[in-house]
């Protein structure tokens, strides 16, 4: 049932266009992550991207709510370094992305439950998820739900059928049912500022092992504008020496964005991997960057 159900995604698929603003700020942030260290003007960015300086820089702050050199500061490993460096701990302290106190912090407030590691176990048989492609700030995402609530984010980098089988294969046994009109209100609370309110929490499902639920439950502890390690996160759930299962554990975060795995750095304050591509990582704590700003 699932290569039926992959094999009419693929069908189905229709490429990231170029012109998206995504794609856009996708290759800028590339530009900018490579060339950091001598901080590369608007024009020179702009002209990298084929976009006039005006242009780049109107599009760029209304995806971003940041200026391209603000963002630019933003993605400096330097800064992260110096915050895990001087910071007992990690939540104590700002990703200095130009963010208010905490006291302005905005997020996603999410509500979750999970499901039993027994449902997990026999690959998600009698489950029934939902899923549909929808335009985010990040680039063409998957969305998946089932009657409890949001499981599944992930995102297409102009293959839709890869995307599909990459999160249908967490769970081979479920049954896949393609409905965008479904799946558009949670794409629409989960990647919309407006829609983000403690009044209308987003709910979400967390379908996966005992432990990888109890990593995934930390992540959501993170608020958006600030960071935690790896290493904390496993201090935290009274393993302090399982810091690289937690890195797998984070890396197998089924739910991106929403669940915030991008909020996880190294113990040295690099941004490190990321299952979406580390470029999409810097991007989304960027754009947050703006969203806490406003």
């Amino acid at each position: 049932m699932l290569q039926e159900t992959i094999a009419l995604a693929a069908e189905q698929a229709a490429p990231v266009a170029a012109g998206t603003d995504y794609d856009y700020v996708r290759r800028a942030v590339e530009f900018m992550t490579a060339n950091w260290r001598r901080h590369p003007e608007v024009e020179e960015v702009a002209a990298h991207v084929g976009l006039s300086p005006s242009h780049f820089h109107h599009l760029f702050r209304r995806w971003a709510g940041l200026s391209p050199n603000m963002f630019l500061q933003a993605l400096t490993i330097d800064r992260a370094r110096d915050l895990v460096r001087n910071s007992s701990n990690v939540l104590d302290a700002s990703l200095e992305l130009g963010l208010s106190g905490p006291g302005r912090l905005h997020d996603l407030f999410v509500q979750h439950e999970a499901m039993s590691p027994g449902e997990w176990k026999i690959g998600g048989a009698g489950l029934q998820i939902r899923w549909g492609f929808h335009e985010s700030p990040f680039g063409r995402a998957l969305v998946m739900t089932t009657p409890r609530g949001l499981c599944g984010v992930g995102f297409s980098d102009g293959d839709d059928r890869a995307a599909f089988a990459d999160m249908a294969g967490r769970w081979p046994n479920a049954a896949f049912i393609e409905d965008v009109a479904s799946t558009e209100p949670y794409a629409r609370r989960a990647f919309e500022r407006e829609k983000w309110s403690p009044d209308q929490p987003l709910r979400v499902v967390l379908i996966g092992t005992d432990f990888q639920i109890r990593v995934w439950e930390s992540l959501l502890e993170i608020p958006i504008g600030r960071a935690d390690t790896y290493a904390n996160i496993a201090r935290k759930l009274g393993q302090p020496t399982a810091a690289r299962a937690v890195g797998a554990a984070v890396g197998r975060n089924p739910i991106s964005f929403c669940v915030p795995c991008h909020r996880v750095l190294g113990k040295s304050g690099a941004l490190t991997g990321y299952h979406w591509g580390l470029t999409r990582k810097q991007a989304m704590l960027g754009w947050e960057s703006g969203a806490v700003s406003a």
